[in-house]
């Protein structure tokens, strides 16, 4: 018997089995470094394409009333702190003005008239005081006199029965004692008053002191009221211009020209797109090896990944977003299934790529954060020491409201006459005003407390 087999078919099996060979060595070597790819990088990277660029979206509302008579930004529109954006209608303002400017003037005047009544009745107690000095004096002349007098009648009246004094002298001394002792009734009369005079002035005097005891005129109680009005008007005119709190650009502007706004009522919104962070929304089960201060890498759908932008874990969020939603979960009910929830990863960006390549609120990211070094937090357990955001624009206008106020109570205090602008502050001012209300106040409760302590 032949044997019938070629080379060609004998060699068919063999370069099967190496193929198999080259194939499983290919799939155990990719395998392989895929374990190390794995191990050594994606063991120690969390991802997520669940995740959108925020941030603060300022409301421009209106802390007045009025009508807008001119809109200076629009949507898209760059703006700068401090910049106008809205004016409102400011003829009401400006009357309202105009009078607590004439009211703190008139009450600035007035209250100069009290200081000036308590000297006017000071003087009034010295001329009184005189008065009385004058009376008491007359009366010890007075008492000298009668005693003169009596003591002339005393002596000539045993004389009468030897007939040494007439009865016609003895009448006329009789009638002198008479007249003495009539002129010292009427002096004693006249000091009574005099003293009820000096009374009456020092009770004058202690009742214009009240008003003005303790204070100066530009801490005066009345001044304060009326400085008080004239700052709430100058704020309240200034307020007619509305001024960006930030840089930032205009979005959602829904004012219009001739509307009638309310205090509160949001007319456009203004976004600072040099301050912007990425909320990355991470499943529950990836969160356990996610801390604050790790590094991130993060792509945009709008550049591709072309562009990479660096961040930092700034925060993780303290409940799911369901837990937060206006119509939360009810898992108890019966028809519950279970979904993984996701937890708001906040990362903040590098400004430096912020400005080289812009973001816009509410953009898709993805993001991958380095979970190598686990060291750092979950949650921050320290406060914040600084601010999340604050502006400085409307710190001018209680400058400014201070400076008006000054102009108005120097101008009224009279010539040469000049006040200090830290008495003019209102809190320093209750507090000068009040310091002894402020005692008697503290006093009170140290007893209290020691009365108590004694029951």
């Amino acid at each position: 018997m032949s044997d019938n087999t070629t080379p060609a078919a004998s060699a068919a099996p063999a370069n099967r089995r190496k193929a198999l060979s080259l194939i499983a060595a290919a799939v155990v070597l990719g395998g392989i470094g895929y374990g190390a790819y794995w191990a050594l990088v994606l063991n120690h990277n969390e991802s997520t394409d669940n995740a959108y660029v925020q941030g603060n979206l300022v409301q421009i509302t209106s802390q007045v009333s009025g009508t807008v008579v001119a809109i200076r930004a629009d949507d898209n529109d760059a703006v700068k702190t401090g910049q106008p954006l809205v004016r409102l209608d400011a003829a009401d303002a400006q009357l309202a003005l105009a009078q607590a400017q004439a009211q703190l003037a008139q009450t600035v005047r007035e209250v100069r008239t009290l200081f000036a009544n308590n000297g006017t009745l000071g003087a009034q107690i010295s001329l009184r005081e005189a008065e009385l000095a004058r009376a008491q004096s007359e009366v010890q002349r007075l008492q000298s006199d009668v005693v003169r007098v009596q003591d002339d009648v005393n002596r000539r009246s045993p004389l009468m029965a030897s007939g040494a004094v007439g009865k016609e002298e003895f009448a006329h001394s009789t009638s002198q004692l008479s007249a003495a002792r009539s002129a010292l009734a009427s002096a004693q009369s006249s000091v009574a008053a005099a003293q009820q005079a000096v009374a009456a002035a020092k009770e004058q005097l202690a009742a214009g002191q009240t008003q003005t005891e303790g204070t100066s005129i530009a801490q005066h109680p009345g001044v304060q009221k009326a400085a008080g009005k004239l700052r709430e008007a100058w704020l309240a005119l200034k307020r007619t211009e509305l001024p960006a709190p930030a840089d930032g650009v205009i979005a959602k502007r829904s004012v219009q020209i001739g509307q009638r706004v309310a205090a509160g009522a949001p007319l456009m919104t203004l976004v600072a797109l040099d301050k912007l962070w990425v909320d990355a929304n991470f499943k529950e089960g990836q969160l356990k090896t996610l801390r604050i201060g790790q590094p991130a890498t993060l792509s945009a759908d709008v550049y591709g990944t072309q562009v990479v932008f660096h961040g930092t874990v700034q925060g993780l969020g303290t409940g799911t977003g369901a837990a937060f939603a206006l119509l939360p979960a009810q898992n108890a009910t019966g028809n519950w299934i279970k979904v993984v929830q996701r937890v708001p990863v906040r990362i903040a960006l590098d400004p430096k790529e912020l400005t080289a390549h812009p973001l816009r609120v509410g953009l898709s990211m993805t993001v991958k954060v380095d979970v190598a070094d686990t060291s750092g937090k979950m949650l921050a357990d320290l406060p914040r020491t600084t601010a999340v955001a604050e502006t400085t624009v409307f710190d001018q206008l209680a400058v400014e409201a201070d400076n008006e106020v000054l102009k108005v109570v120097q101008a009224n205090l009279g010539a040469g006459a000049k006040v200090d602008a830290r008495q003019l502050t209102p809190l320093n001012a209750v507090a000068v005003a009040n310091k002894p209300a402020a005692a008697r106040l503290a006093r009170t409760a140290a007893a209290s407390s020691a009365a108590a302590k004694v029951h």
